[in-house]
């Protein structure tokens, strides 16, 4: 009985939010840094991409995630990025500001190595005020910034930016 009982009380605190926020903070971690890179941006589905060239800065706590950056594209077009985010046991919540300068909200989880946030713009863009948000480690040195909207004419999923950085 009495190794039933310790067996449950482990079991138990490997799934506590404590335990969950620890292994949050130490990926959250790995994420902090300076970073740069390029990548494509669409202004609207269907436009042409726009080659961008970025920096960032990030930091991150035992449950945050600060990102603030720079793009440049077009050779004279420069505008600032951020993302605050925070993790909890139900997931990470936080805002992004893109180049509109206004406030967008991003809720969703981490699996694996990539931050899955759904975006609830905050203006109308492509349409609709939603689209997805990734944000995902690759290897090391290397992360990924990707959104992706749907093109209500067809439906489809489309990429309207994708960011490859490094350190």
């Amino acid at each position: 009985m009495r190794s039933f009982l310790v067996s449950a009380a482990f079991i138990a605190s490997a799934f506590s939010p404590t335990l969950a926020s620890a292994a949050e903070g130490d990926f959250l971690k790995t994420l902090a840094g300076s970073w740069s890179g390029n990548g494509t941006v669409l202004t609207r589905i269907g436009g042409k991409p726009i080659n961008v060239v970025c920096d960032f800065t990030s930091t991150a706590g035992a449950t945050t995630l600060s990102m603030q950056g720079n793009c440049r594209g077009l050779l004279v077009v420069r505008r600032s990025i951020s993302a605050d985010l925070q993790a909890s046991d139900r997931g990470y919540s936080g805002t992004y500001v893109g180049p509109s300068g206004q406030p967008s909200v991003l809720s969703g989880n981490r699996r694996g190595n990539a931050i899955n946030l759904g975006v609830r713009w905050a203006r109308v863009i492509n349409g609709d005020r939603v689209a997805n948000m990734t944000i995902e480690k690759i290897g090391n040195d290397r992360l990924r910034l990707q959104t992706v909207d749907k093109d209500l004419s067809s439906g489809k999923p489309v990429v309207t930016s994708r960011i490859d950085l490094s350190r």
